[in-house]
């Protein structure tokens, strides 16, 4: 889904990074850690907030409040000019007897008259444009559209200034080349596996969402719309900061200010202001996404025509636990950078919603209704449609300086009872996490829950009961389980989902889970694993994937999925997937370098593997949320 002049920071500005300038040099080194860090928090709120954006549209029709006792976070309807509300929110209507009664009934009388004029010339201006030609009616529509633009124009005043905010303690920006040669060549391979697909979108796909290595052309997907927003580019920004690509990553960020619209509205921003005054701007548009009767958020956004809506075959409808639930993050670091408490409080409600539902068996279902507040079908997955709901519980803790308690025990709760129901060990020892269909357990695993290996080790440290070492240890039992899903195959790479039952295990059986789309989950939980015990193996199985990838994904293009793992001779699907670059090459560049860049004990990676900064704020309380309780 998702960052340049950045407005003074204790009385500074951040040198201007354009091009031919000591300003941006071709050497990481010689960037001042406290230059590069103020960049990138900046990048990554950008970059996460617009692959959220991708998926989310304001929704601009009036809703009454959808009571669950909760506050009132929705924008109220509107009352008649003749009606008011006592305090409890009751309308009441204001009036001095018969006078009054008499007065009323007299613009009743008067109002009915105005609706049958407006409504006789509505029929009448419709029987006119009856009569005129295609052509006439389409250079009217024509010269309405251009007016509604022009006006827009004119009333945007451009970006208002956003507060300074105390910066976190500036750490693990650095370049982080590993002190063992053969370490530092895998990394450099990596490296250059990123440059070789960043500089295939560059020539084939500028623009477009993704691009297509084998027909050498852009590619634009359902999931980002049919128009050009440039996501290869908006994803692959930090991967290419990370890895010192300045270049690459001067060209993505002048394409962004000169390019990435979200709206018919043109807005002006200076050249360091890009990415956060962006990132601000699309906020903006996002928060009327919220206004369901609700407060939970629709799942698809169309950023020009303004239309919002969920997905047809979600439950009826219903919003997806893995889209409203992987929010908390983006929208908590956007007040902490803008001041504005609107969005600490739309996410905040989204939880304090859930917390008050009832959950069967301790499971949060994959589907709520955001009309009626209800559970859609009672399906659990710690893969597609749940995964990142869990993971941002965990993260949002460790964000918050391990502040946010409430975000702790609401994860420990969640994985107490997948633990209990979902994960199971199989006839042949390897740990597997299933999914809950309508009180049934299904013994299938797909790519998508192999981050949850990553996720446990994670949140080790912290568990209840003296459980750290538990944790780390069923995180390394999903890592085994889901590099034996690699080794299983011909092509060494690891199918789409696989089964535990008949026989087979950690195998795909049906055809059309016999794919790999370049995905990250299992190279993710590589990195986390070591990270946190330094496990040789680690970096062996992340390179295995790594050759895997660059001999039977790489084309003269770019890199593409393949449609079967399980034969010699595979297929490609001809995408290149933005997430590629933004999560897959990072993660295995990450794997390779030293535990210097991008420490975790400082940086959280979103769901897009897009870094935010631990915020280590003491006293200070973000603006809307209730001073932190250690």
């Amino acid at each position: 889904m998702t960052t340049p002049a950045l407005l003074p920071l204790s009385g500074r500005r951040i040198p201007t990074l354009s091009p031919g300038t000591s300003s941006f040099p071709h050497h990481r080194a010689t960037l001042r850690l406290s230059e590069k860090f103020i960049l990138l928090l900046i990048l990554s709120a950008f970059i996460t907030l617009c692959f959220g954006a991708f998926f989310f549209l304001p929704d601009n029709s009036k809703h009454k409040r959808f009571d669950l006792g909760l506050e009132d976070v929705l924008i109220p309807h509107i009352d008649s000019p003749k009606e008011g509300k006592h305090a409890s929110g009751q309308v009441v209507i204001h009036g001095q007897g018969g006078h009054d009664e008499h007065r009323h009934r007299e613009e009743e009388e008067s109002l009915r008259d105005k609706i049958r004029a407006d409504h006789e010339r509505a029929l009448q201006e419709a029987k006119e444009k009856l009569r005129k030609s295609r052509e006439e009616l389409q250079a009217e529509i024509q010269t309405e559209k251009n007016k509604v633009m022009e006006d827009l124009k004119k009333k945007d005043t451009g970006p208002k200034p956003l507060p300074p905010v105390p910066m976190p303690k500036v750490v693990g920006v650095s370049d982080g080349e590993p002190p063992e040669p053969d370490v530092k060549e895998k990394r450099d391979k990596i490296r250059e596996m990123m440059k070789h697909a960043w500089d295939s979108y560059r020539q084939y796909g500028w623009g477009h969402n993704e691009l297509k290595p084998l027909a050498k052309k852009g590619h634009s997907t359902n999931i980002f719309g049919n128009s050009q927003l440039g996501a290869t580019i908006v994803d692959a920004l930090d991967t290419l900061y990370i890895m010192g690509l300045h270049e690459e990553f001067k060209d993505g960020q002048e394409w962004i200010e000169q390019n990435l619209d979200f709206s018919v509205v043109s807005t002006y921003l200076a050249f360091i202001q890009v990415f956060k005054l962006k990132a601000v701007q699309l906020a903006e548009k996002l928060l009327p996404a919220f206004n369901t009767p609700t407060g939970i958020p629709w799942a698809m956004v169309n950023l020009k025509s303004g239309v919002g809506r969920n997905w047809g075959w979600a439950s009826a409808g219903s919003s997806i636990l893995a889209e409203f639930g992987t929010l908390h993050m983006e929208f908590v670091h956007l007040t902490y950078l803008t001041g504005n408490p609107a969005y600490y409080q739309k996410v905040m409600h989204i939880r304090k919603l859930l917390a008050k539902m009832d959950r069967p068996n301790g499971l949060y279902p994959n589907y709520l209704n955001p009309r009626t507040g209800r559970w859609g079908q009672h399906h659990t997955s710690v893969g597609g449609l749940g995964d990142s709901f869990y993971e941002y519980l965990l993260k949002a803790w460790l964000m918050s300086d391990k502040t946010d308690t409430e975000a702790r025990k609401t994860y420990d709760d969640a994985i107490e009872a997948i633990e209990r129901h979902l994960i199971r060990k199989s006839n042949g020892g390897l740990t597997f996490i299933g999914e809950w269909k309508n009180g049934h357990l299904e013994r299938k695993m797909g790519h998508l829950a192999c981050f949850a290996g990553g996720m446990f080790a994670l949140g080790a440290d912290g568990s209840p009961d003296d459980k750290a070492g538990h944790y780390l240890q069923l995180g390394a039992e999903i890592a085994h389980t889901c590099h034996e899903s690699y080794d299983r195959t011909v092509l060494k790479l690891g199918p789409e989902a696989f089964k535990f039952d008949s026989g087979l295990e950690a195998v795909a059986v049906r055809q059309n889970e016999k794919y790999y789309i370049l995905r990250p989950e299992v190279i993710e939980t590589y990195w986390y694993m070591w990270r946190f015990t330094h496990d040789p193996k680690y970096r062996q199985w992340g390179w295995e994937a790594a050759q895997a990838i660059d001999k039977y994904c790489r084309v003269s293009g770019g890199f593409s999925g393949v449609k079967d793992v399980y034969s010699s001779n595979p297929t490609y699907d001809d995408v290149q997937q933005s997430f590629f670059l933004a999560e897959t090459l990072k993660y295995l560049y990450l794997l390779f370098s030293s535990d210097d860049l991008m420490p975790l004990e400082s940086w959280v990676f979103n769901t897009e593997a897009h870094p935010l900064p631990v915020l280590h704020l003491g006293n200070i309380t973000l603006p809307g949320s209730e001073p932190a309780q250690r």
